[in-house]
């Protein structure tokens, strides 16, 4: 059976307007991609930590509510999500700053022993995390998860790794380059973006194809276009043009739900970047990581 497991964090959002007002909603990379993927029809849990207040209750019924599936979410008594506040310039793009030191997610593999969370995740067709979900963890706990990912891929289960690389999560730079080459090593889809790996690692194609030969890579430009690598197939899809962007959030966290929505479908990987381009599209004519339903677009496979 297809069933997607992302990994990771989910905050309080907080959106800035340019007359002052601040509205709440929630968003976390990883969450978003979950979201829109239950939204594409495909089955997906998400694996995080929470804590037992009212704000965690309401976005757990918020995903459930989706159709993201919250039975491995774990709740932690007397802790509080964590927060972050979004100010979007002209362009509609985006600035990001964070209180999140204390959140639960972090602490989710703390202890956590190798065998008993390869069980968690082998029963998933797929594993989805971030750069940001790398960030939550201190190196021990990378480690166990890298070494969890090693035994499910063993059986078939396979890995996808969205680069979404933010150096205020990485006080080291080389720990990030560490954890990135290690996640490349394991990834059967890596989706990256110039914006990303650069300051990482220079030149990110080279990067990419000299640490992850295996791995199907979508690699996003700064123009509206990504370039996919596999084996020794290269194409080059366009984005349409949007003439009203309003707010970049999630437009790559939309783009990788609905790529792997339509892989998962049997769409080729050209296919399936028109897809996440459309989907994207869409999502950056909406405030906030999470557009109304109604906004979808359709057709989207």
């Amino acid at each position: 059976m297809t069933k997607i497991a992302c990994i990771g964090e989910c905050m309080i959002e907080l959106s800035e307007h340019a007359d002052g007002r601040i509205t709440r909603s929630f968003g976390g990379d990883t969450l978003n991609t979950a979201v829109y993927l239950a939204r594409l029809g495909v089955a997906v849990d998400y694996i995080s930590a929470l804590g037992d207040d009212s704000w965690s209750a309401e976005m757990l019924a918020a995903w459930q509510a989706e159709g993201v599936g919250t039975s491995q979410v774990v709740r932690m008594a007397g802790r509080l999500p964590g927060l972050y506040v979004i100010q979007t310039d002209a362009a509609g793009e985006r600035r990001f700053s964070y209180w999140r030191d204390r959140a639960p997610a972090r602490e989710i593999f703390d202890g956590a022993q190798i065998p008993r969370l390869a069980e968690t995740l082998a029963p998933y067709s797929h594993i989805y995390l971030s750069g940001i979900s790398l960030s939550l963890y201190d190196a021990t706990d990378r480690k166990t998860l890298l070494a969890a990912l090693d035994v499910v891929r063993a059986t078939g289960t396979k890995v996808v790794f969205d680069t979404n690389y933010r150096p205020r999560g990485w006080p080291i730079v080389d720990d990030a380059r560490t954890a990135y080459r290690a996640l490349f090593a394991r990834a059967d889809i890596v989706f990256a973006s110039t914006e990303d790996l650069t300051p990482l690692f220079g030149d990110p194609a080279a990067a990419l194809q000299a640490a992850a030969p295996q791995a199907e890579i979508v690699l996003k430009h700064a123009t509206p276009m990504c370039t996919i690598i596999s084996g020794t197939e290269c194409h080059d899809i366009a984005a349409a043009p949007v003439s009203n962007v309003i707010d970049t959030t999630a437009a790559g966290d939309s783009f990788a739900a609905g790529y792997l929505a339509a892989r998962i479908s049997g769409r080729s990987p050209p296919d399936a970047a028109r897809a996440g381009h459309r989907i994207a599209g869409a999502v950056v004519q909406h405030r906030g990581a999470i557009i109304p339903r109604d906004a979808m677009p359709k057709e989207v496979l």
